[in-house]
């Protein structure tokens, strides 16, 4: 099996790993090569979107891609939302609201929710259940996720609107 150099960047920061076996999935990379380990194994399968992480902006889910397919883009996590000790706007509502319970699923909403509110800043609830069909949660009955998401596109609005 040949190995590869794979050299992208992830939150942020330019990152470069040699020997990357070729059949190595972006999920385990970020956990085992990189010590994100915020991204979950859940599935495997793509479906529960525990792994869902943004490549280039878009949602992926990191079980699917392979690690190379990574080569010169940019991937972002959900160690990589918060600005230093600032959480970001979903990790507060998702406190704050109890969008979270045993957590396991709750990096992949997140990440889900993050590319959402980007394209559409203003979602209803039936578009914010529309935008996270892609993930599941065993534990909160998805009602308080929506509300936080909901609750999150507000404070980024205001945050918007006020300049900051």
């Amino acid at each position: 099996m040949s190995n590869h150099r794979i050299e992208c960047t992830v939150n942020g920061e330019a990152c470069s790993v040699e020997h990357v076996p070729a059949r190595r999935l972006l999920s385990d990379f970020l956990r085992d090569d990189l010590m994100l380990t915020g991204t979950k194994r859940g599935c495997e399968t793509g479906i529960c979107g525990a792994c869902s992480v943004l490549v280039d902006g878009e949602v992926v889910k990191s079980c699917l891609m392979l690690a190379v397919q990574v080569q010169g883009r940019d991937i972002r996590t959900v160690e990589g939302l918060a600005q230093g000790e600032q959480l970001h706007p979903l990790q507060e509502s998702f406190m704050q609201c109890g969008g979270l319970q045993c957590g396991y699923c709750t990096p992949g909403f997140l990440m889900t929710s993050c590319a959402m509110l980007k394209n559409n800043p203003n979602p209803s609830a039936d578009e914010v259940r529309h935008g996270l069909n892609g993930n599941l949660c065993r534990c909160t009955g998805y009602t308080q996720i929506v509300e936080s998401v909901l609750v999150a596109a507000e404070k980024m609005r205001e945050t918007q609107t006020n300049g900051n």
